[in-house]
């Protein structure tokens, strides 16, 4: 058995041109969705994944507004802009990349954008508001903005028929930023959820009861053949840099023959990331502008 591959490219193409066209109805309402990118230092990688946001935006005809701040930038200056971005009625979303340089504290940083215009879906008022959900129904319902790879996960997994509804699903990694969050939605979806993290005794022997396994741990191939089971869905959120060139968090080659389906790495979680971001920053846009 060779495992379906579940491609984030082209899901995210689809999810795009559905945003394409919504955009374009909105600008004919007078309604120009606006994202602002603030990019601090010279980190290569940072300047990699706002290149692509930036590009994405351009096609999708939403205005971009780019801040590319100096290595020495000072707290309180980041501050001013970030305040003056809240302020600014052609702003609806607001992206502040991480990571910040030394002397800048993220959790002050992000916590000062509006939750209205936090379309990372980080602050702490929208994650707490994902906590207080109980399921999908009451989360649409709110209108919330998810957190942008957990987001793109469920997406991956709707868009291509996986059931979530009574899986067990093991998530490795317990980061503010996916496993905790992409946890929650999983039980939104009726999902039966474990978290592993570098606390667990025995990893294989939770890995291997899931149906559904999200590896989000930041460590290359981690995951091996003899910690899945046959049939095993596999979302591999990881992205390490390895001589050789870049690799998930997931043995890919390896665990393929014994999955149902798995994500490559590049090209499975990553472009389904900055999907979402443009989902959020165009349902921010009809939040602030009054747009249903």
């Amino acid at each position: 058995m060779s495992a379906q591959v579940i491609s984030g490219t082209e899901i995210s193409k689809q999810i795009q041109a559905e945003l394409k066209d919504e955009v374009a109805q909105l600008k004919t309402r007078g309604v120009a969705p606006g994202l602002a990118t603030i990019l601090v230092g010279e980190d290569e990688a940072s300047k990699v994944y706002v290149g692509q946001k930036l590009k994405t935006c351009d096609r999708l005809g939403i205005t971009s507004f780019h801040h590319k701040l100096p290595p020495d930038t000072k707290e309180p200056d980041l501050l001013k802009l970030v305040d003056q971005l809240n302020k600014d009625p052609k702003v609806h979303g607001i992206l502040c990349q991480l990571p910040l340089p030394k002397g800048l504290n993220a959790d002050k940083i992000l916590l000062a954008i509006s939750p209205d215009k936090d379309v990372d879906g980080f602050h702490l008022l929208n994650m707490g508001k994902l906590l207080s959900k109980k399921n999908m129904k009451e989360i649409e319902e709110e209108k919330m903005y998810l957190p942008c790879t957990p987001h793109g996960i469920i997406q991956l997994l709707k868009r291509t028929n996986i059931p979530m509804s009574g899986a067990e699903a093991v998530v490795v990694g317990r980061s503010n930023i996916v496993g905790k969050p992409v946890a929650l939605l999983l039980m939104a979806e009726n999902a039966t959820v474990t978290i592993c993290h570098t606390g667990t005794r025995d990893m294989g022997e939770v890995t291997r009861r899931a149906d559904i396994l999200i590896a989000a741990i930041g460590k290359p191939k981690v995951i091996t053949a003899e910690m899945v089971k046959d049939g095993v869905v596999v979302i591999d959120v990881g992205v390490n840099r390895l001589p050789e060139g870049l690799c998930g968090d997931v043995d890919f080659n390896a665990v393929k023959e014994k999955a149902k389906a798995i994500t490559p790495v590049p090209g499975g979680v990553g472009p389904m990331t900055i999907a979402m971001l443009m989902v959020n920053t165009v349902k921010a846009t009809r939040k602030l502008s009054g747009v249903k």
